[in-house]
């Protein structure tokens, strides 16, 4: 059994952070995201929260599941809420974070210390105390639901049986694992190999994945990794960091001004920052996003980098608002998408995703890959991902697109990745190695002029 994370200083309550769960999971379920969620929660209780919060969320189909046993009408969101997150961490003894009797006496206490949960207080009381006397035969119960075994949601579980039917069941458990922090080291500043040597100098262990990528042992404070102030290394996973050496690799500028590249939905910035550490100084890198504040923060993590690159706020897919008619040698066009292949990472995006939203964000890929591609020279590369495991999105996208532009030729790439942890390497020889969120790539060159 383990023990989830104390919050530095002063010890708080377990009922105040379970308190704080159930209002965070009551919000992911209107639609709130995960972190928003988290950034209400006061900083003292942030990580203490934020551990069982993604817990309860891991395992927020069973939950479900055995709450309707317990009670033949759902209680009001915020009980509810209560009710799943202790049934969540509880039914599992071998995973709970605590003993079961703990957090069932804890999840009473945060009802009668929260005012608008007082009066369900009792309710509460009945369905736990009932759960910790019946729980082998009320997980028997829910052992048949689809929602409770996979904790996803049902059409998810079928969309991913339809997608991968030999791969689906090593999707959905990867999702429900926790992903490792990985960091990509800026290659331009120093070797993976020194940096590693210096983590270890300082206690911090890692081991290496992908040509640029260090696994931490263990996930800290950004500020507590040696050299990441420094601009030395950038958080990213390791499927991620692949972006740019595809689209870069062999690519050549078409003029001897330097190379053109367009970061079409650059934030938070990562993959321009990446760009920018593999290509030469002379090179001219736009990122665009579509949000403001979200430009913000690309400056901000250029700006720790010592990089630079033409930030604009402006949509991608109305060009006469920024494009100023200049082809581009490559375009990395990191899409919108339903994230369904980062879920181990946020385990809030199966619950607030709905299966109506991948047909809208095709149409909005569909949408940027037309609007996009003229801006491409002869000659010239693009490059089109998504962080999903849907079809929709990655290759059946590519097959409408290639269709449609008979002057786009497809190379080699990566197509669907699969999102996998380290100890699933030998059962998934097709995928790439070494832990991973799923992805998509399609690297597209421009055969000619029309």
């Amino acid at each position: 059994m383990t023990q989830a994370p104390q919050t530095s200083g002063t010890s708080v309550p377990l009922w105040q952070q379970l308190q704080a769960v159930a209002q965070a999971v009551a919000q992911v379920r209107r639609g709130v995201s995960g972190t928003a969620a988290l950034d209400a929660v006061p900083s003292a209780l942030r990580p203490g929260v934020q551990a069982l919060m993604f817990q309860v969320l891991r395992q927020l189909g069973r939950a479900q599941a055995l709450r309707a046993q317990l009670a033949s009408r759902a209680p009001p969101p915020l009980p509810d809420a209560l009710l799943c997150t202790a049934l969540a961490l509880a039914w599992d003894p071998d995973n709970a974070p605590y003993e079961p009797h703990t957090l069932v006496n804890q999840a009473v206490e945060a009802a009668k210390n929260t005012r608008t949960l007082q009066a369900n207080a009792s309710f509460l009381n009945a369905c736990l105390r009932r759960f910790l006397r019946e729980r082998d035969a009320l997980v028997r119960a829910t052992d048949g639901d689809v929602q409770a075994q996979w904790n996803h949601p049902a059409w998810w579980v079928k969309r991913v049986q339809i997608d991968h039917p030999q791969h689906w069941q090593e999707i959905l458990r990867a999702n429900n694992q926790a992903a490792p922090m990985t960091l990509r080291v800026n290659t331009q500043r120093i070797s993976r190999e020194a940096l590693q040597t210096r983590w270890q100098a300082a206690g911090v262990a890692s081991h290496t994945v992908g040509d640029q990528g260090l696994v931490l042992g263990q996930a800290r404070s950004v500020r507590d990794i040696p050299g990441f102030d420094e601009g030395l290394c950038s958080v990213q996973d390791a499927a991620a960091q692949c972006a740019a050496q595809l689209l870069l690799s062999g690519l050549v500028p078409a003029q001897k001004g330097g190379m053109r590249v367009l970061d079409a939905c650059a934030a938070p910035g990562g993959k321009t920052a990446h760009l920018l550490e593999m290509l030469p100084a002379n090179a001219q890198v736009t990122a665009l996003d579509i949000d403001p504040k979200r430009c913000e923060r690309v400056a901000e993590n250029l700006a720790r980098l010592g990089l630079h690159a033409n930030v604009i706020a402006a949509d991608a897919a109305l060009p006469k608002g920024w494009w100023d008619g200049e082809v581009f040698d490559g375009i990395l066009l990191d899409a919108p998408c339903t994230a369904s292949g980062i879920v181990r990472r946020h385990p809030d995006v199966r619950w607030l995703r709905r299966e109506t939203d991948i047909a809208q964000l095709a149409a909005i890929q569909k949408n940027l890959l037309k609007r996009l591609w003229p801006m491409v020279r002869p000659g010239g590369r693009l490059l089109y991902c998504t962080c999903s495991v849907f079809k929709a999105e990655g290759d059946d996208q590519l097959k409408t697109f290639l269709e449609h532009n008979t002057d786009a030729r497809l190379m080699p790439s990566f197509g669907h990745l699969r999102p996998q942890n380290s100890d699933q390497v030998a059962s998934l020889i097709d995928n790439l190695p070494g832990d991973h969120d799923g992805f998509y790539y399609a690297l597209l060159e421009k055969t000619s002029a029309l």
